[in-house]
């Protein structure tokens, strides 16, 4: 094996051109198409760039100003709030992704049990909301909301609970002791577990399946219960797999731009959006790209450092052997 720890870094590619020259094609289409939009953006975040001055190709540099203005709340959005909006993008986040997992663990486990009849056409009708496009899906999810004719009212109706509820416009919850959030993000929540956990069972499934048989019966033989094994084997045995598409599932459900803007549209009045359909409404139709772009960057740092934090504290990048 060739050393190349005391080489420089143009001595090494010398020594692998032929290795670098394969992957000179990729290397410039991902350049291409995720670092210069990515580069293009950062740059548009300290002008201000909009639709005011589309055609002029020098927008004046403005330094932090767009990122003081989002974080001061003097963005030109109806009741804009920053941190009303950040403190229930949070809640938004926290409250999905533990649905994700634990019922995504919960159905793993159910079709892991040995003998349990049916476990393919069980596991293959699970797998349909995460098969279908979250676009349709959000749709279709909009429409069972309909005061008049949705399926859920319906369903209301037919179970003798109360029914014709304004699920997307009625901002009062339906528990008092959950009135801070109003109907609509139920109907969002609903929306995006519904959507969700099929990951996480996937995951899950495939962590519960490598975890030897035997330190089952070993357990069952030194006395331990169903909830001892679970909690001293199959948790600490499926972390490994798990923390990363949680930390996953937080990204994706913090920037989940499909739910909020097509079932609930971030009503009613701008209490269910989250910060991405903030950021595109700067963009359309209010045409301000700089400061969307700083709003961008803003979301971003945001989740790197809720993914850092989890990082550090869960290590769930480590190896674990």
């Amino acid at each position: 094996m060739v050393d190349y720890s005391d080489i420089g870094l143009w001595e090494k590619i010398r020594r692998n051109k032929l290795a670098y020259k394969y992957i000179l094609p990729a290397a410039l289409v991902m350049a291409i198409v995720t670092a210069y939009p990515i580069v293009y953006e950062v740059w548009m975040a300290f002008t201000n760039f909009s639709i005011v001055n589309l055609k002029n190709p020098h927008p004046a540099f403005v330094g932090l100003r767009n990122f003081i203005m989002i974080l001061k709340n003097q963005v030109p959005l109806e009741n804009f709030n920053f941190w009303r909006t950040l403190g229930f993008n949070v809640i938004w986040t926290v409250v999905n992704v533990f649905f994700h997992v634990t019922i995504g663990i919960s159905l793993a486990m159910a079709l892991n049990t040995p003998k349990f009849a049916l476990k393919k056409l069980y596991r293959a009708l699970l797998i349909i909301p995460w098969a279908v496009p979250s676009y349709i899906s959000a749709l279709i999810w909009r429409n069972m909301f309909d005061t008049q004719f949705g399926a859920v009212n319906l369903l209301l109706a037919k179970l003798g609970l109360p029914h014709n509820i304004a699920w997307l416009t009625n901002p009062n919850a339906p528990i008092k002791f959950l009135s801070i959030l109003p109907y609509a993000f139920y109907a969002d929540l609903i929306t995006n577990v519904w959507l969700g956990f099929p990951f996480m069972m996937v995951v899950a499934t495939g962590a519960l399946q490598s975890i030897p048989k035997e330190l089952y019966e070993a357990a069952r033989i030194d006395g331990a219960s169903e909830a001892g094994q679970f909690f001293h084997i199959t948790l600490p045995l499926i972390r490994f797999a798990m923390m990363p598409a949680i930390m996953l599932g937080v990204i994706w459900t913090f920037n989940q731009f499909n739910i909020i803007y097509l079932v609930s549209g971030g009503g009613p009045l701008g209490e269910t959006e989250i910060l991405v359909t903030q950021a595109y409404k700067l963009v359309n139709p209010g045409g301000l790209f700089g400061i969307a772009s700083a709003f961008g960057l803003v979301v971003f740092l945001i989740l790197l450092g809720i993914t850092l934090f989890t990082n550090r504290i869960t290590k769930a990048t480590e190896s674990a052997l």
